[in-house]
């Protein structure tokens, strides 16, 4: 086991972080930035020219500065890469892009029956075999060009290691690719002769090769690279390796994605946005999701502050509510997020979104048959109130928030210490207090009612299951 820090690349959506975790369990060094989109074709697609410019040179800073002599990656899902050689076939596409109507009508027919892959129809390329196919509409030679389709994470372990390779908490997440009971490729994969397309498995955290890094000075270090793995799974692997057992994880990000391992397959409902992810293990477990984080800064005007709990308390009083949905999918598909009651600016209006994420949140631990032990994860904690809102809400459940803002890079990084014998990291999770705020219970009801009406559904037929 060596005893030289880590660096993990953390690549979202809306930005991609690095965290150097030192061989103690912590964040020793850390940089930012955005990801670039831009359009290509009239498609928007990843500058990964820039982003992989800027890796290479935080990475030969921090080799320089602390010695770093390993790498591995977390990636947001939903995206893919086309490679041939050491190149790309296709630029790699914005997931949030959706086809044509006549093209998205015949692909969305080839998918398989949610019983085989539990991936939902979901809209955009929310699903990674939609996109696919919609390339392959556009260009039927185009995937016979590649020699492999590489999940995001893999893309780049993949650019410093060379070396490609598949990963099955990826490939599992809701993209039509994977069929969890079978572990196995799904139907449209041979449909399509992907099969051949898909490299060779190699696990979460694993040691695939070594990139040669180039300081200032001319010289060059050799660094591991260790696979990579799907963020939200990344976080579920790190609250399981602190010694969480029987609980739900709330992973919170541009995405709210709450995991229940204690809930029936059974119980899902493709309609409501509810589906199976893989985790690094293989195991399919019942996950419900939301675009929480995106819909918050939808909703609150961009706040960037703690909300206090004066203005939440005043909110609640006004009977300002806000209403799904701010962002595509979710549990409430079709809906189109409105604020009713009065008018608010301002923090108010920040905190009429707060509530908005939570009760969305207590709505889809409903949905999921959430009764276990609940821990948070992300950056929705930094929003002050949300975590001690929840706990209110769900007083049956004992609520944890992390410390640590960033389990997906510390799961990332408890993959590659597990993998050498030495796990440093600790259980610093507190139990969240519940808020003490007057009417927030009338409030809840109030929302639901709201909701109900917009959907002409009881809870009831909410919950109806989905085979």
């Amino acid at each position: 086991m060596s005893a030289n820090p880590l660096a993990v690349f953390d690549l979202g959506k809306t930005n991609s972080k690095l965290f150097v975790v030192s061989a103690e369990g912590q964040v020793i060094d850390e940089a930012r930035t955005r990801p670039i989109w831009r359009e290509q074709d009239d498609l928007r697609v990843l500058d990964d020219g820039a982003l992989f410019d800027w890796m290479k040179g935080e990475l030969a800073r921090v080799v320089t500065a602390h010695g770093v002599d390993r790498i591995t990656f977390s990636g947001h899902g939903c995206t893919f890469a086309l490679t041939r050689g050491d190149q790309l076939v296709h630029a790699i596409l914005d997931y949030e892009q959706e086809p044509p109507a006549d093209i998205a009508a015949r692909i969305d027919a080839m998918a398989p029956e949610f019983s085989e892959t539990f991936s939902p129809p979901l809209p955009l390329g929310f699903n990674c075999g939609r996109h696919l196919l919609w390339l392959d509409a556009r260009d039927p030679a185009l995937i016979g060009k590649a020699e492999a389709i590489l999940c995001y994470p893999q893309f780049w372990s993949w650019k410093f290691s060379g070396r490609a390779v598949s990963e099955v908490s990826y490939l599992g997440c809701h993209s039509n690719l994977w069929a969890p009971l079978k572990d196995d490729f799904s139907s449209l994969v041979d449909r399509m002769d992907w099969r051949k397309k898909m490299p060779e498995f190699a696990s979460a955290g694993s040691v695939i090769g070594t990139y040669a890094v180039r300081l200032e000075d001319g010289r060059t270090v050799d660094v591991a690279v260790h696979n990579g793995v799907h963020d939200s799974n990344s976080a579920l692997y790190f609250y399981r390796s602190l010694g969480f057992s029987d609980f739900t994880l709330v992973s919170t990000g541009t995405w709210v994605i709450i995991f229940n391992p204690a809930s029936s397959l059974q119980t899902l409902n493709a309609k409501r946005d509810m589906l199976a992810n893989v985790t690094v293990d293989h195991q399919p477990v019942a996950t419900i999701r939301f675009m929480g984080g995106r819909e918050y800064d939808v909703a609150s005007g961009g706040w960037t502050k703690p909300v206090s709990a004066e203005a939440v308390a005043s909110v609640i009083a006004k009977k300002a509510f806000a209403l799904p949905s701010f962002a595509p999918g979710g549990p409430m598909p079709g809906q189109t997020g409105h604020f009713i009651g009065p008018v608010v600016d301002g923090e108010e209006r920040a905190a009429v979104a707060m509530l908005y994420v939570a009760l969305m949140t207590d709505l889809s631990l409903d949905l999921i048959g959430s009764k276990n032990t609940i821990v948070i994860d992300g950056g929705l904690v930094k929003t002050g109130l949300y975590a001690s809102v929840l706990a209110a809400l769900r007083p049956d459940q004992t609520v944890h928030t992390s410390a640590n803002p960033e389990g997906s890079a510390f799961g990332a990084a408890a993959l590659v210490f597990d993998a050498g014998g030495h796990n440093p990291f600790v259980n610093d999770c507190a139990t969240a207090t519940a808020a003490t705020i007057a009417g927030l219970e009338d409030y809840r009801l109030r929302w639901r009612q709201h909701v109900d009406a917009l959907t002409g559904q009881t809870q009831d037929d909410a919950k109806e299951k989905c085979a």
